[in-house]
């Protein structure tokens, strides 16, 4: 399958943005949406998707270490289901444990968080997903 694939690190003051290539080979990070939460910001996360033409949103769940939920996973969840109800394409969430970590090992210019984006839809390509 092609199609560009949009993965986001959900937070309250920044939202991560990376896309894939069309032939989904390659996670770019692009500029973070400030504020996602709020009708703006949401506005702002659903127009990155549009102009990407994604086939796919994907959007970071962080899990707690032992897989349970905190206060960060209930507001990820939330917030997906807030965008699914806004875009024409499947939202799904994925485990995001780590990501920061491994975005902050890698650095590079982008923001922190379009990198976290970034090595969550990385890791998506690579464990070769249909969708």
């Amino acid at each position: 399958m092609t199609g560009r694939v949009i993965a986001l690190d959900h937070g309250a003051a920044r939202c991560g943005v990376a896309v894939s290539d069309p032939t989904r080979t390659l996670a770019t990070p692009l500029e973070p949406v400030l504020r996602p939460d709020t009708r703006k910001g949401l506005a702002r996360v659903r127009a990155a998707i549009e102009a990407s033409e994604a086939v796919l949103v994907l959007v970071g769940l962080p899990l707690a270490l032992h897989g349970g939920d905190s206060d960060q996973t209930r507001a990820a969840r939330a917030f997906a289901e807030r965008l699914a109800e806004t875009v024409a394409v499947p939202v799904e969430l994925r485990d995001e444990r780590f990501t920061t970590r491994i975005a902050n090992r890698a650095g590079g210019a982008a923001s922190e968080d379009s990198r976290a984006a970034a090595v969550l839809l990385t890791d998506y390509l690579q464990t070769g997903h249909t969708y």
